[in-house]
């Protein structure tokens, strides 16, 4: 293992692990039999997780925009006739807000 010397001194440090434990002799009343005594990584997730994982999986699926109505916008900023509706805006980010908050 690197001291903290090493890591201060900006030298490399060697991160190569081994498993010594990976084998374990261990003596049965009939013999001695040697046993595999590997270690198995094991992970649950989080009902927030599983939900959150759906939600990606479902807006993955989705297509992101709308060509025509992005086009559409394109062409009214351009020519000048696109107006912003400002109470629709707040009212929109007020509920896109709420709607985090719910998270």
């Amino acid at each position: 293992m690197a001291s903290i010397d090493h890591l201060r001194s900006g030298q490399p440090i060697n991160t190569n692990r081994t498993n010594q434990n990976k084998t374990q002799s261990s003596s049965v009343e009939s013999g001695a039999a040697q046993v595999n005594n590997q270690r198995t990584d094991a992970f649950s997730m989080s009902d927030e997780s599983k939900a959150i994982g759906a939600l990606n999986q479902q807006m993955a699926s989705e297509s992101h925009f709308d060509s025509a109505k992005v086009a559409a916008i394109k062409a009214a900023i351009a020519n000048g006739s696109y107006k912003v509706d400002a109470d629709k805006l707040a009212s929109n980010m007020l509920k896109h807000e709420d709607d985090f908050r719910g998270i």
